[in-house]
């Protein structure tokens, strides 16, 4: 079994973020909400259960919103599965 550590978690999961911020198909307050959470997930201070909690709290705001388009909406909970695995 390969552990993954949180940084690298992190890392996945901003550039995932990225990803959508720049998807033009995506609507404009759901792109920026995207980039919010990457920006938190990037922060050079704080731990990563902050910071992954920080993206999720915007993450999950987002994720039900009715404009957004079904690839995005998948997206956005695999990012969240992700970040619910970072505990330490």
């Amino acid at each position: 079994m390969i552990i993954v550590s949180s940084e690298v978690k992190l890392r996945q999961v901003a550039e995932i973020m990225a990803r959508v911020a720049e998807d033009t198909s995506v609507p404009r307050n759901i792109r920026r909400a995207a980039n919010e959470a990457k920006n938190a997930l990037l922060k050079k201070e704080g731990d990563s259960v902050l910071k992954a909690s920080s993206a999720t709290m915007i993450l999950d705001e987002i994720s039900n919103d009715p404009n957004m388009p079904i690839h995005t909406r998948t997206t956005i909970w695999s990012a969240l599965s992700v970040l619910e695995t970072i505990r330490e």
